[in-house]
């Protein structure tokens, strides 16, 4: 570690302002609000169009690895990455997301994977509908499933749904049929007059800093990973 432990090279003059890792891959927003990916790319979770690896070979980072297209004129605010997973808020607070969609936690509607063939990211790639006028202002992402707080501030999630970790009161999966997103993907209940703060994701469950300051969690309660005295999910 310390001096003996160089810098990952992001390119000449990039550096990151935010970084995230899933379970094989990584991401970081650099400082021109551009994105770029490496590791594990099976399943197309880094968004170059194909299943390559990236970063496990000489000369495939720095000016060789690639920016992922986020679409014309679109840069990130945030990313997040699932297992093998990764969304981004764009600059005009929408979602796209990438990669392993077999459970609906890309949020298009169906269990395909995105970014693992040509022609699938930039403008092809749509943006995740969470409703009519509705933005995202914070993402995160489990292991396969995702949540968003709103421009209202309320939650919406999909994904896996096994141990209850979207907050619906069931163990559907959503986002992985049609008619499943937009006004159709209920807002979770928080509780009278609460909102979120900030959301954070575990591989199966989801906690919130509420508008009280407070904190709720949901999901998979092997553990006690809910606080809640129990192992309940």
């Amino acid at each position: 570690m310390g001096n003996n432990l160089p810098t990952v090279d992001l390119g000449t003059g990039k550096t990151a302002k935010q970084v995230v890792a899933g379970s094989a891959h990584t991401c970081a927003v650099l400082n021109d609000d551009t994105v770029k990916c490496w590791g594990y790319g099976l399943y197309g979770q880094l968004g170059y169009g194909d299943t390559s690896n990236r970063g496990d070979q000489a000369n495939e980072m720095g000016n060789n690895l690639p920016t992922v297209d986020l679409g014309t004129g679109k840069t990130a605010k945030q990313v997040v990455a699932g297992s093998a997973h990764t969304c981004a808020v764009l600059n005009d607070d929408t979602v796209k997301c990438w990669g392993y969609g077999l459970y609906g936690q890309l949020g298009y509607g169906d269990t395909s994977n995105r970014g693992d063939q040509a022609n699938e990211m930039g403008n092809n790639l749509p943006t995740v509908d969470l409703g009519t006028g509705k933005t995202a202002k914070q993402l995160v992402a489990g292991y396969y499933h995702t949540c968003a707080v709103l421009n209202d501030d309320t939650v919406k999630c999909w994904g896996l749904g096994n141990y209850g970790q979207l907050g619906y009161g069931d163990t559907t999966n959503r986002g992985d049929g049609p008619n499943e997103m937009g006004n159709q993907l209920p807002t979770v209940d928080l509780g009278t007059g609460k909102t979120a703060k900030q959301l954070v994701a575990g591989n199966y469950h989801t906690c919130a800093v509420l508008n009280d300051d407070t904190v709720k969690c949901w999901g998979w309660g092997g553990n006690g990973r809910l606080g809640y005295g129990d192992t309940t999910d």
